[in-house]
């Protein structure tokens, strides 16, 4: 994998099943807001420079855009296939599909339940093996290797956000965070590094050493998102990552996404939702496991803005409320 296919330095994997929202007020949101803003946002960011290059700029598609490809795409599949045996009876799940995903890209995997969208993540994540076709993670082909040597492009090269947060509720956010470099064996000293600065990345730098049970829901799929980050996995996979919060804090955490996809960290994300969809800078819709749309959004929606409108018209109405109760 070349240094560009890098967000940070050294992957790790969030997953499953609490269900959360953000009881913050909005004064106290926006604070937080604006000091992710200002972590994520700035290019010069010491956390980012502190575990690795920046990485370049994305191609998105260039194959559409009429250029030249230069760059090897993140994710490569070719006329991938996975067929279940149930009995007797064969489930084909994707029919030979085809898809690249370049360096830079959020592209939004849709599509009604039964269209292989979750094979295909599936896949991706080196979670299953294709029952045919091949499958290439920037430019090493993955589809072929031992259960040992997927563990370790998992571990590594692949960072996974899904619908609930499944942190250790013993433990607080830094070891929470750490955990994956656990299992990679890097040192305690590297370790702790790493967790902070990918904790002050997602805007909790304040918030190290408080438990999930002390957190937001949206802080605690900060956390889950650090720890994907983690191990500078060369794709984000993100299985409905808004699904388990309310529509304030969905877009809290779909800003800290795009601005993290602007940092250069590709972004593979399931969702059945159009209002998340619309985030992503291209939308791939599956059905009864063929691809049947594939297309660039050329102005993708701001969540950061949207959010901020979200907040604001909050703020205003608990003004008035204040007001009207004082007299």
């Amino acid at each position: 994998m070349s240094d560009n296919s890098r967000l940070l330095k050294g992957g790790g994997q969030a997953s499953s099943s609490q269900t959360g929202s953000s009881d913050t007020d909005p004064d106290s949101i926006n604070q937080q807001t604006t000091e992710t803003d200002q972590t994520v946002d700035n290019q010069s960011s010491s956390s980012i420079q502190d575990l690795a290059t920046i990485p370049q700029k994305a191609i998105t598609r260039p194959e559409d855009a009429g250029t030249t490809i230069t760059s090897t795409p993140i994710v490569d599949v070719r006329t991938l296939m996975k067929t279940y045996i149930i009995g007797r009876t064969r489930v084909p799940a994707l029919q030979g599909i085809s898809m690249r995903v370049y360096q830079g890209e959020f592209v939004a995997v849709m599509g009604p339940s039964g269209s292989g969208k979750s094979t295909f993540m599936n896949l991706v994540g080196c979670l299953d093996r294709p029952s045919k076709g091949e499958y290439w993670l920037a430019g090493k082909l993955v589809s072929r290797l031992s259960n040992d040597e997927l563990a370790n492009i998992r571990n590594r090269q692949i960072g996974f956000v899904f619908q609930g947060f499944n942190l250790l509720s013993r433990s607080n956010a830094l070891s929470n965070v750490i955990l994956p470099m656990v299992y990679a064996g890097i040192s305690r000293e590297e370790r702790e590094r790493r967790g902070r600065s990918v904790l002050r990345l997602v805007g909790l730098g304040d918030r190290m050493n408080h438990k999930p049970s002390e957190l937001s829901g949206g802080q605690q799929q900060r956390v889950a998102i650090a720890r994907a980050l983690v191990n500078g996995p060369a794709l984000l996979l993100a299985d409905e990552p808004t699904g388990n919060l309310d529509s304030r804090t969905s877009l809290e955490i779909m800003a800290v996404l795009q601005a993290l996809n602007e940092q250069g960290l590709t972004i593979l994300m399931v969702t059945h939702e159009p209002d998340i969809a619309k985030f992503a800078k291209r939308q791939v819709a599956f059905r009864d496991g063929l691809i049947v749309h594939d297309e660039q959004v050329l102005s993708p929606a701001s969540a950061k803005e949207e959010w901020t409108k979200l907040v604001n018209k909050a703020t205003t109405e608990h003004k008035i409320k204040v007001t009207e109760e004082t007299h």
